[in-house]
This record gives C-alpha cells, sequence and structure tokens, in this order.
C-alpha cells in the first residue's frame, strides 16, 4: 500500500501570554506553516478570513475569553478621504515611492529601531536585532515588496511597509515610520498611498492587519472609510465603532477545533 501525508495544513494554538493590545487580557493565536508550493495559494485564502502574515507563519487571534481583535481591510471602490486625510496627503508629496524585494538593508534597520524606541519601547519587538529584523523582512514564501518612502531632495528614508500582494489586494504586513515628524502624520499617508496602488493596480482591498475596540494603538484604523472587518465568518462594514463590544463571555468563543473545521482551504489538485 502506497501512504501519502495529509495535503491540508495542520492548525496549532500558543500558549496564553498577556495581550499587547487591552490592560488585564490574555492573548491566544491560532496558526499554521506557510511553506511549499502551495504557500500563495494558502495565503489568499487565509487572509481572506482573518489570518495574517508572520514570516512562514499564517495567524489569527484566538482568544478563550475575549474576541476584540477584529482583521480589517479597506474597500478602496468605497473609500473617500477626510480633510485631515488629504492634509496628511498633501504634507508628504516631498517624498517619493520605491518598490524593491523583499531584502533589508542598515538603513531600514536604523529607522525601525528609532521607532521602536520611540513608540514601542516595551512591545514585543523591542528587543529584535539586525539578524531578526532581516528574517521578518526576507523570510517570505509569497510575492511581497518593501515599499519604501524618501525624501525627494535629502534622499533620507523617512517610511516603509512591509507588503504582501494578495490576490484580491495588498497586505501591509508591517510598518514604520521617522516618529520625530508627527505633523506628517506618516502612517496615514503610507495607507493613503497603498490605496492609491491598489487603485492603479485594480485591487479590491488593502488589508490594515487587527483593528481592536478599546485600543488607543489601534483607533486610527477606524478612521478610514470603506473599512471592513472580518466578524462571525464573514467581512462586514464598519458603520460605527462604538457598536463593537469586546467584552465576551467565555463560552461565546467557539473552540479550537470548531474553528479550525470551519476555515475554508484552497483547493490545491494539479490543473491537468
Amino acid at each position: 500500500m502506497r501512504h501519502t501525508l495529509p495535503l491540508a495544513p495542520q492548525f496549532y494554538v500558543t500558549a496564553p501570554q498577556p495581550c499587547p493590545y487591552l490592560d488585564g487580557r490574555v492573548e491566544r493565536k491560532l496558526f499554521t506553516a506557510l511553506q511549499g508550493e502551495n504557500a500563495e495559494k494558502l495565503n489568499n485564502s487565509l487572509s481572506q478570513q482573518g489570518f495574517r502574515r508572520s514570516q512562514n507563519v499564517l495567524y489569527r487571534p484566538s482568544c478563550a475569553e475575549c474576541s476584540a481583535c477584529l482583521s480589517a481591510r479597506i474597500d478602496v471602490s468605497t473609500f473617500i478621504a477626510t480633510k485631515s486625510q488629504r492634509r496628511a496627503e498633501s504634507r508628504n508629496n516631498d517624498l517619493e515611492r520605491r518598490v524593491a524585494s523583499p531584502w533589508a538593508t542598515e538603513d531600514q534597520y536604523a529607522l525601525f529601531r528609532n521607532y521602536l524606541d520611540s513608540r514601542h519601547a516595551d512591545g514585543g519587538m523591542a528587543d529584535m536585532d539586525v539578524f531578526e529584523f532581516a528574517a521578518m523582512v526576507e523570510e517570505t514564501p509569497i510575492q511581497s515588496r518593501v515599499i519604501e518612502y524618501k525624501e525627494k531632495i535629502s534622499n533620507n528614508l523617512i517610511g516603509v511597509s512591509l507588503t504582501d500582494v494578495l490576490n484580491d489586494g495588498l497586505s501591509m504586513v508591517y510598518s514604520f515610520y521617522a516618529p520625530h515628524e508627527p505633523r506628517r502624520s506618516l502612517g496615514t499617508y503610507m495607507i493613503l498611498d497603498h490605496i492609491k496602488i491598489a487603485q492603479q493596480a485594480k485591487l479590491p482591498y488593502v488589508y490594515l492587519g487587527y483593528w481592536v475596540p478599546g485600543s488607543q494603538k489601534m483607533s486610527y484604523k477606524a478612521k478610514f472609510s470603506g473599512l471592513e472587518v472580518y466578524l462571525s465568518g464573514s467581512w462586514q462594514s464598519m458603520v460605527d465603532p462604538k457598536n463593537f463590544n469586546y467584552d465576551n463571555h467565555p463560552l461565546s468563543t467557539d473552540p479550537i477545533a470548531e474553528q479550525v473545521a470551519n476555515i475554508s482551504l484552497p483547493d490545491t489538485r494539479p490543473t491537468s
């Protein structure tokens, strides 16, 4: 008899640890490896079901007593910039975008360290060294790009986004920028520029990662029109951020086995 390994990816759960977004909460993640010739298909399929990529892993929050973290994306066809967003775009018209393969540089790491030390000194990435940074950027089995934003005259690097190209949009995996220029609103500007790239490429969505009601760190995402969040197995338009409640009863979260059973996997059979 011939025995073959299962084609379906295997899912695992991380050990509980303190939540980085909400005080007093505990986070847990459901994850699977992203590898092999079907990595692109798997990444596309799971990204559309609320998963995010980190190097060679796809993950989604799976907390036992909370479901505050909601995957968020912008429907670029319905996006309309606000006055403040248009001002942010205008304040950065001295920048130029440069798109490159996922390759880490010393300038990127210097900016990354400056950003972390200023904004996230107590975060989970605070101790990341240059080799770990290079792994974050370069270890990708799918179509990824590094999008740099530089001042046209000085050529100073002022913003970077590690971005995945999905079949239905752009996924901003991780972004960082010069923290000493708050007037530029660089975080907002880079999202606006990704919306522009998606429109030009005729891609319908820009994936922003997770929006967390009650977390000040994530509140900026709710300011973009056309925002959708992945909730109860489907993408839903964000109408009013105040309507989302993260105080769940423990029994309201599906068991891990049910969560995995409800994940739709791509067809990886070879085409004839």
